[in-house]
């Protein structure tokens, strides 16, 4: 197991032993060449904790060798690659050297001296900023053109010349020694980037778009200025001040996590912004003594994730996926909703699919009900919402009986959200003036259902789970007497960048099936309003990425 962020980070360089596994041999006997032992071991190791590490290793194999893509298609499903770790470096006191002395280079310098770092900048000569900073001490000059030997030592680079042939072999003899470099406007010589940085130190947000746009990178860190008071930085130094105190007081974790979640969103971080640091101090003084670690009940929050888009998440859900410590959710959570809970928390997977159950409901109840006696918030995280054919009141029936407390908070169901984005409106004065929603899960090879109520005209209907029932479903409707020209729409992955539309009627839809099938997860929707989507429809999917939204998420990932 990697045993530690810093060795994870010596092994992305080459380092000693990285054990990954369901590598491909030809992989394997590459890296191996390149002086990495493998290790074939279980899944499990893959944790959340080194989820990015894992991501970047890809990505720099992918620059490496051909075997880089297919590495990528054995890691777990869910893992995605960055093109770029996130990290803050301590270069307090470090040597970094700086190639080029122009205003580029003068701002780069700017940024190291800021962090600390002892700056050595080559060039023949400086530009103004420059000079004033060499006359005030804040940085050794070597005043000429840039030698292998000025490597020596160094921390990191950054190279910032006007001339690309210098920028790229000063990055390449960094590169062979294995030193970090940054290389100004050459994306694609660097191994580093500098970020757009909101700093109200303590408190560090860096903002980064890889090289795709450093403008609009720009332009987030000042939308995040605007929205992050300069009171964090004081409000970090009180918690570093109490960190000690607090570690001393609460043994447990959770305990430690709740106290700081529960400080730092009342009274003690208002009096901070405010102004008012001996109110704080009191303040804070006062919670820390009147605080006592937890009996050890936690709490279970009921989520809805909605159909797919995270931008239908609401803020109370948000609030409280960043709370829990356990995370348990379904197959078709969407995998960018997943990643918005907290990064260190226990995540697991209990999804269902047709004859696939990885748990089943009544384990699913007792397991949430163990975990929050034994003092954790679990957030219950369901695709869609938890009391539209999500259970939810069959989970939340087991934690009532046994005394847990628990809140729920709805999502918008997949017939709502769907529909909106295939631009079919559920309800129409002119077509329909009632919506039903029926689940479409075959049970025993029937759909045990009230046919003649389902028949009557003026009405849309939305099957949940119909794809595999749509025979039984077309059929049923006109043989209770509804038109075969009845308009029919099929949403596969709505509100994704993987959606698709397919409409037709109860006569020729089947057919169309056939020719195309649908995935899974698909809603069914039928009624008059379906032919409105021609006029009525807005989103564009992008169909870029090869992975869905709500694509299934493996367990572990």
């Amino acid at each position: 197991m990697i045993r530690s962020r810093y060795d994870a980070l010596c092994h992305l360089g080459g380092g000693a032993d990285v054990q990954k596994p369901h590598l491909l041999a030809p992989g394997k006997a590459l890296l191996q060449g390149l002086g990495i032992d493998l290790f074939d071991h279980a899944q499990t190791y893959l944790s959340n904790k080194y989820l990015s590490i894992l991501r970047c290793f890809v990505i720099r194999l992918k620059r490496a060798c051909p075997f880089g893509t297919a590495l990528r298609s054995h890691l777990p499903l869910g893992i995605q690659t960055m093109q770029y770790l996130p990290i803050f470096l301590d270069v307090r006191h470090k040597p970094c050297l700086v190639v080029g002395g122009g205003e580029v280079a003068a701002r780069k310098v700017a940024n190291l001296l800021r962090a600390g770092a002892a700056v050595t900048v080559v060039a023949p000569e400086l530009a103004e900023p420059l000079r004033r900073t060499l006359a005030e001490g804040g940085l050794v000059h070597l005043e000429r053109t840039f030698q292998e030997a000025d490597l020596d030592g160094a921390l990191l680079v950054v190279a910032a010349t006007a001339d690309r042939a210098v920028n790229r072999r000063v990055a390449e003899l960094a590169g062979a020694r294995g030193i970090p470099v940054n290389v100004v406007d050459q994306g694609e010589d660097s191994s580093f980037i500098m970020p757009s940085v909101i700093d109200r130190s303590p408190v560090v947000v860096a903002v980064s778009t890889g090289t795709a746009s450093p403008v609009l990178a720009r332009l987030l860190r000042t939308r995040l200025e605007s929205v992050i008071p300069a009171g964090y930085g004081r409000l970090g130094e009180l918690c570093a001040r109490y960190r000690d105190r607090v570690k001393a007081r609460f043994a447990d974790q959770r305990d430690r996590r709740r106290f700081w979640d529960r400080v730092l969103q009342g009274g003690v971080a208002e009096r901070v912004f405010s102004g008012h640091l001996d109110e704080a101090d009191a303040a804070m003084a006062v919670e820390l003594d009147a605080a006592s670690p937890s009996a050890g009940m936690g709490e279970v929050y009921l989520v809805g994730a909605g159909p797919g888009d995270p931008d239908l998440l609401t803020f109370r859900a948000l609030r409280l996926m960043q709370q829990a410590d356990v995370v348990v959710y379904d197959r078709l959570v969407a995998e960018p909703i997943l990643e918005m809970t907290r990064r260190d928390a226990r995540r697991v997977y209990v999804g269902k699919e047709r004859n696939n159950h990885a748990m089943r409901q009544e384990e699913i109840n007792r397991l949430l009900a163990d975990l929050a006696k034994e003092g954790h918030r679990v957030l219950r995280l369901k695709g869609g919402d938890p009391f539209i054919f999500g259970r939810g009141g069959e989970e939340i029936d087991t934690l009532a009986a046994e005394g847990v407390p628990f809140q729920v908070v709805p999502g918008i169901t997949a017939a709502s959200g769907c529909a909106a984005y295939a631009g079919i409106p559920l309800t129409h004065r002119d077509y329909a003036q009632s919506v039903t929603f029926v689940t479409g899960h075959l049970k025993d090879g029937t759909i045990d259902l009230n046919w003649p109520q389902l028949a009557q005209p003026h009405q849309t209907l939305v099957f949940y789970m119909g794809l595999i029932g749509l025979p039984v479903i077309v059929r049923e409707l006109i043989a209770h007497g509804v038109s075969p020209q009845m308009p029919i729409a099929l949403v596969q992955q709505g509100t994704t960048h993987m959606q698709r539309v397919y409409t037709g009627t109860l006569a020729n839809i089947l057919a169309s099936v056939e020719r195309d099938p649908p995935k899974p997860p698909t809603l069914v929707i039928v009624g008059e309003v379906v032919s409105l989507r021609d006029k009525l429809n807005w989103f564009n999917a992008l169909g870029a990425s090869t992975q869905g939204a709500t694509t299934p998420i493996a367990p572990g990932s």
